[in-house]
This record gives structure tokens, C-alpha cells and sequence, in this order.
């Protein structure tokens, strides 16, 4: 049990780098987390992208673009399966005095070398009933 919560705390610090790179407008600490298979849905984007390629243009297309003043991660839970990961929560951020609140689920898997990597990426916006 020791082991599994020490993998969540560490996958979940990954991902806590990751967005605090994102919000100051450096997608690099995600594009280094993607494995190069990384599927990936963004709720700005009709198709899903496909591969570390398509991501990396994508992601450049948004670098320096993004400032997030601050954020909350909520209730993020890892669910430890063999060699995979996933990792969901919920996460509020705040930009331009706009408050965002999105769904996050991501999927890791354990490389050979014992890193994890990020093979599907899905956000969503939380939208409220009614």
C-alpha cells in the first residue's frame, strides 16, 4: 500500500509541475510528460489529437499565450492498475478575473526506465445542470 500511495503522490506532483508551467504560459513540462502515442481531447477542438507531433505544433501555437493567476486542484485521486495510472480531479483556475472549472482525466503508463508518461489526456469544462 506504501508503494501504491507514493506512485500517486508522485504522479500527482508531475502534474502539479506540468500545470504550473501551463499557467505561466509554458506548455514544455506537458509535452515532455506525453508519451509519443499521447491521445489527447481539448473542449476547444472538435477531434481529438493523436501522437506527440500533432500536440507539440498545437501546444507551440499556445505558448506565451496562457496566464492563469491561480488555480485549485480538487479531490485529485490516482487509480494504480499494473504499469497504469489515471489520474482525475478537478481544477479551478482563475485568468483575467475569469473563474474556469474543468474535468481533467489522464492516463498514465509506466516506460521502461520507471518513468511515467501520459498516453490520454481529456479535459472538459464542468458545466452546471439546468
Amino acid at each position: 500500500m506504501e508503494q501504491q500511495e507514493t506512485t500517486a503522490a508522485h504522479i500527482i506532483a508531475l502534474e502539479c509541475a506540468a500545470l504550473e508551467g501551463w499557467n505561466r504560459g509554458n506548455p514544455s513540462a506537458y509535452l515532455d510528460l506525453y508519451a509519443p502515442e499521447i491521445t489527447y481531447f481539448d473542449p476547444f477542438q472538435e477531434k481529438r489529437f493523436d501522437g506527440i507531433e500533432t500536440m507539440q505544433v498545437f501546444y507551440e501555437s499556445l505558448r506565451g499565450q496562457i496566464s492563469v493567476e491561480k488555480y485549485e486542484m480538487i479531490d485529485p485521486t490516482v487509480q494504480l492498475h499494473d504499469m497504469t495510472a489515471v489520474l482525475t480531479y478537478n481544477l479551478n483556475s482563475w485568468a483575467g478575473g475569469d473563474l474556469f472549472r474543468w474535468n481533467c482525466t489522464e492516463v498514465f503508463r509506466q516506460q521502461p526506465d520507471g518513468s511515467w508518461k501520459i498516453i490520454h489526456n481529456h479535459w472538459s469544462f464542468i458545466k452546471p445542470l439546468g
